[in-house]
């Protein structure tokens, strides 16, 4: 509640902190008793499972903040985790879709059906957005501005942003309301966006349908969860957006956070220079034609 973390963030270190738990039971010690060198044990536990340098880094963060509170309200005599460094995670850009694969994804629903129309409507909505699909499933139908093509959207820490959406995503949502929602809404519920039981779906239910929309659109990369969203920022940054405008879109606190983007940007930059430029590779390979 002081953090204002999203409910997400909330079951993640929740889970991360149930499996410290259990690790440290296994060890045969408490979490009140234990010191650095068990926590160092518990990294190269985490490491040996196969998690990534993110992940294990995540999970030490939600032990770290536990033992901030621990010493801090429940009598902990120290805090191992006070001089324990994160792992190194290395430079990982974002997976993202080139502009050919969005367009071949957002064809993938059968608009005939209803609830691929719906699929459809969400998707370009997305696409056109860039919100996280947790924003999307959970976005309520009066915080849709058609007029305007105005979102207003609650995102992590209950933060409240204003993101525009384009004609595109405006026509198949206009379709959706009209021919849709109607039979799906027996509820009364205040999300745009219903499942087949006339709830609100969830994002897991999204996801699985976005990666079977992939397969069927031929994608042969694994989609990452936000893998529309990355190609939404990567696509208008290409096209010359500006990076504020796009920080304030995606919702990012901090616009370190947007400039990655940037460093995708560039190095498609860089695979297009190899590929056309007649001395990008190396000097002397044959005259350049004039």
């Amino acid at each position: 509640m002081e953090r204002g973390l999203s409910r997400a963030s909330v079951d993640a270190y929740r889970s991360d902190l149930e499996a410290f738990g259990r690790w440290i039971a296994g060890a045969r010690t408490s979490a009140s008793a234990a010191r650095r060198g068990e926590l160092v044990l518990y990294l190269r536990h985490l490491r040996r499972r196969g998690l990534s340098s993110r992940s294990a880094g995540r999970a030490l963060s939600a032990v770290r903040g536990f033992y901030r509170f621990a010493t801090a309200h429940l009598g902990f005599p120290t805090d191992p985790t006070d001089d324990l460094s994160n792992p190194k995670t290395g430079f990982a850009l974002p997976r993202t879709l080139s502009e050919k694969e969005v367009e071949a994804l957002l064809a993938a629903p059968d608009v005939e059906r209803p609830l691929g129309l719906r699929d459809r409507a969400m998707l370009e909505l997305l696409y056109a957005s860039g919100l996280r699909v947790s924003e999307l499933v959970s976005l309520p139908r009066d915080r849709v501005d058609l007029e305007t093509r105005i979102l207003r959207v609650s995102g992590k820490g209950g933060r409240e942003r204003l993101v525009p959406f384009g004609a595109s995503a405006e026509v198949w949502i206009q379709r959706y309301l009209a021919a849709v929602r109607p039979r799906l809404d027996r509820k009364g519920r205040p999300e745009i966006f219903l499942s087949a039981r006339g709830t609100a779906m969830t994002r897991q239910r999204f996801w699985q349908l976005i990666e079977g929309y992939g397969r069927a659109a031929g994608i042969r990369k694994k989609l990452a969860p936000h893998a529309i969203r990355h190609a939404f920022a990567t696509h208008l940054l290409e096209r010359g957006a500006d990076l504020r405008a796009l920080q304030m879109m995606l919702g990012h606190a901090d616009i370190s956070t947007t400039q990655i983007y940037t460093r995708v940007s560039a190095r498609r930059l860089r695979a297009v220079y190899d590929r056309f430029h007649p001395r990008a590779r190396s000097a002397g390979r044959g005259k350049m034609k004039v």
